[in-house]
C-alpha cells in the first residue's frame, strides 16, 4: 500500500518505513544516523520508532 505523505498522524510517526526514500531521509535526519545505521536498527528491533530510538541510544 502506498504511503500518503499528507497523512502524518500518529500511526505514521510511530512506525519507520524503509520502502520510501523520503521516509528514510526524514528518519535519518530526525534520529541523526546514517541510512545504514537506521536499517540495522529496524532489522534488529522492528519498525517501531520508540524501539528504534531505544536501540540507537544504547
Amino acid at each position: 500500500m502506498a504511503d500518503n505523505r499528507n497523512d502524518t498522524g500518529s500511526p505514521d510517526r510511530d512506525r519507520i518505513s524503509l520502502s520510501e526514500d523520503f521516509e528514510i531521509r526524514d528518519w535519518t535526519e530526525s534520529l541523526g544516523v546514517s541510512e545504514e545505521r537506521l536499517r540495522e536498527a529496524v532489522s534488529a528491533v522492528g519498525n517501531s520508532a520508540d524501539k528504534v530510538r531505544a536501540y540507537l541510544n544504547k
